[in-house]
């Protein structure tokens, strides 16, 4: 199955659960791409004892998962793409939902 996973916080327990659920996901042999819009474009950056997101968004790197990291929302925050979240416009969204067979959001 293709899993197109919409993610829109930083906040880090769930930001640490969308990507714990891509790597689970990624692990059971689907296609996962990630779309990180709003606050969710630093979670490269998020780490914590208990909910380190950035280490759970480097295992699903690891695991063969695609992210992709809205540009607008990385401007409006001084920040640029990277190799692990490039810069992606919403048309990228757009196809990332028309790719999946099933889109879920955090």
């Amino acid at each position: 199955m293709k899993i197109g996973i919409i993610l829109e916080t930083k906040e880090l327990e769930k930001a640490w659960n969308c990507f714990r659920f891509a790597v689970s996901a990624k692990k059971s042999g689907h296609e996962v791409k990630v779309f990180l819009m709003g606050e969710a474009v630093e979670c490269e950056s998020l780490t914590h004892d208990k909910f380190n997101v950035a280490e759970q968004l480097a295992a699903f790197i690891t695991v063969g998962g695609t992210i992709l990291a809205c540009g607008t929302c990385l401007k409006s925050r001084q920040l640029s793409g990277s190799e692990t979240c490039p810069l992606s416009t919403m048309i990228d969204c757009v196809k990332m939902v028309e790719w999946a067979d099933k889109v879920i959001s955090f």
